[in-house]
């Protein structure tokens, strides 16, 4: 108690802001790997720790040496099997700045076009029960997936988004990357959601909109071609069938950052509904 009492004694503003901005970085570190297999080698890695520790106090000499080397070389084989958890901290750090801006910021009647082209496509697309998948980037760029389908940097339009997603055309399965506000690829190859909680209902289509919104800010829309259900995919969870005015706010809070959350807000607090 006298050695707390000293300690609080001595304690100073700048200390006390120390200790703040460590505690909240492990804070956000630990949100960014708490769904991930991270949380589980971190778990590893803690006992490691523990067990030096007491290898060390009870002088068990071969279990300290063996940690000890281990530890050695355990630096390099943390950053290749923590790849994807560092690159998905160091996007989050990027996107969290102060001086950050809204891609689709821009001329208000531009974006009430694209808001009701890309409403028209989607509710003709739902209404036909053709599957859709459309991918919106924010501030992470999504130039590696770009690259896997066929560049078209064309304006949005609700024909064009159609005609993509007609089946048995040569695009109709990939994904449609939107970037600003034009059609950047279409036929685009996702990667799968790693989370091993989701629904066994949701299909592929469903999963490859999750796995991308892991590994990026951005947002996916999708359509269901075995419902006609429209659902979207943000942060890693997926909030399956809203309705036509959920759809406009969604559409909304991409192109006019001042809305931005209202929908995600509401849906984030709705039981039954958010999966992953």
């Amino acid at each position: 108690m006298e050695y707390i009492r000293t300690l609080l004694t001595n304690l100073r503003v700048r200390d006390v802001i120390d200790i703040g901005i460590v505690a909240f970085a492990y804070y956000k570190l630990y949100m960014i790997i708490r769904e991930t297999r991270a949380k589980q080698l971190l778990k590893g890695i803690m006992f490691i720790f523990i067990i030096s520790a007491l290898a060390s106090t009870l002088k068990l000499f071969t279990i300290s040496w063996i940690i000890t080397n281990t530890l050695q070389v355990g630096f390099i084989a943390l950053v290749i099997v923590f790849q994807p958890e560092l690159r998905k901290a160091l996007e989050y750090i990027g996107r969290t700045t102060l001086f950050s801006f809204n891609v689709f910021e821009g001329d208000e009647k531009r974006n009430e076009r694209n808001i009701k082209e890309i409403m028209t496509a989607v509710h003709a697309l739902a209404n036909q029960r053709i599957g859709a998948l459309i991918i919106f980037e924010q501030k992470t760029g999504l130039s590696d997936i770009i690259e896997t389908g066929v560049a078209m940097d064309s304006h949005i339009s609700n024909g064009l988004l159609i005609n993509i997603f007609i089946p048995n055309t040569p695009l109709h399965d990939g994904a449609v990357i939107i970037k600003n506000y034009k059609i950047k690829a279409a036929g685009c190859f996702l990667p799968l959601a790693e989370s091993q909680h989701l629904s066994k209902d949701i299909g592929t289509r469903h999963r490859a909109a999750i796995g991308v919104t892991e590994r990026s800010d951005s947002i996916a829309l999708i359509v269901s071609e075995e419902t006609g259900y429209i659902s979207y995919a943000h942060e890693g969870r997926l909030y399956r069938n809203i309705q036509s005015e959920e759809l406009t706010e969604l559409l909304t809070s991409i192109y006019k950052k001042d809305e931005k959350q209202t929908i995600f807000e509401r849906w984030w607090h709705r039981d039954g509904k958010k999966q992953g």
